[in-house]
């Protein structure tokens, strides 16, 4: 299934829903800070906590309708829900074991497969886009990786330290609370300034390599967005509290878009059991929406059974503690996430 194809149905609800109404979302919600205002901290940690039901944890509650969808009858991949299953079983399960043992490391790790993971999540829509892309090469969409992903990881860091290094030490203090002291070396100022210079260079030269590239309307067209979109991301995160501006950007950026990437695979009636169809003309965005959330709900219900099973195993008394937990959740359902859309991306052509 080629990647253009299999969005050609889907490219008007990508356009009506993934990119302006969410640019006027989030910079709705710089606004006060821009005007050196705040918000509660209560406010702060509404995203986190909605992202449970809405978009955040459910996003990735499909793959294993969408390994059939995409498997279908061309890639053999056994029975797609035990296959998956058995993936989130041996990967998940590994990774908490890593983060009973090496907290730290497992945070580090965290931060790390999410920069990919955001990454490709911004590299799928910009290539997918009607006509033709500016990220022409292998090289190019690497560059796009490494900067869509790096600004929410590393953008709140320079802005936030402090706020950073709290959630830090929460989340691997559930485990271990001296692990945070590992860590500390990453929030000196001379580390902060080298990867915030990296940053930059990064985004400089990636968008400058792809103007080089876009040669013609189309890929002029994708280039604007990319670097539009590029520098709203560096202004939305240098403004924005870190708890606040990630819990936003997770569910209606990064969970949005690919809610959307999934609701446009294939283009056959939807069985019921075996896949997602692709969105019908005669059905409206909620329409489409309503229908993944039914999808979705019951693995998303068995995850939380598995953060309940987190907090007798690491029992929080606060909200930040609260946030910490589901941290650990969402990185232990991470990984396997991570491998079934790399495995997607391949499938589809993205690289």
């Amino acid at each position: 299934m080629s990647t253009r194809t299999s969005l050609a149905a889907g490219t008007e609800t990508i356009e009506r829903t993934v990119f302006v109404p969410v640019w006027i979302a989030l910079a709705l919600a710089a606004l006060p800070f821009a005007f050196g205002l705040s918000v509660p901290p209560w406010v702060q940690y509404v995203p986190f906590l909605a992202s449970v039901l809405v978009l955040g944890l459910p996003h990735g509650a499909v793959d294993h309708l969408v390994a059939a969808r995409i498997g279908g009858s061309e890639v053999s991949i056994g029975h797609p829900f035990t296959a998956v299953g058995s993936l989130y079983l041996l990967a998940g399960g590994a990774y908490l074991l890593a983060w009973l043992l090496v907290p730290a490391a497992s945070f580090v790790f965290f931060i790390a497969l999410t920069w990919f993971h955001w990454g490709q999540g911004d590299l799928y829509v910009l290539t997918v886009l009607p006509e033709r892309t500016h990220l022409c090469s292998p090289a190019q969409r690497l560059l796009c990786v490494l900067l869509r992903g790096g600004l929410p990881m590393i953008v709140p860091l320079l802005a936030f330290p402090a706020v950073y290094r709290q959630v830090a030490r929460a989340v691997t203090g559930l485990f271990d609370s001296s692990a945070i002291a590992l860590l500390d070396p990453v929030f000196a100022l001379p580390t902060r300034l080298a990867l915030g210079g990296v940053l930059a260079a990064l985004s400089i030269g990636a968008l400058a390599l792809g103007y080089r590239r876009a040669d013609k309307a189309p890929r002029r067209r994708t280039w604007r967005l990319d670097a539009a979109e590029t520098a709203f991301l560096w202004g939305y995160f240098l403004l924005v509290p870190p708890i606040l501006a990630v819990g936003l950007y997770f569910c209606l950026w990064h969970s949005l878009r690919h809610v959307v990437r999934v609701i446009a695979l294939g283009n056959e009636p939807d069985t019921g059991t075996t896949g997602i169809s692709a969105p019908d003309a005669g059905r409206s965005v909620v329409g489409e929406f309503a229908r993944f959330a039914r999808k979705a709900a019951p693995l998303t219900a068995g995850a939380l059974v598995i953060f309940v099973a987190l907090y007798f195993l690491a029992p929080v008394a606060d909200v930040l503690g609260l946030v910490a937990l589901y941290l650990v959740l969402l990185a232990i359902l991470t990984l396997p996430h991570v491998l079934v859309v790399t495995w997607m991306d391949r499938e589809q052509g993205i690289w």
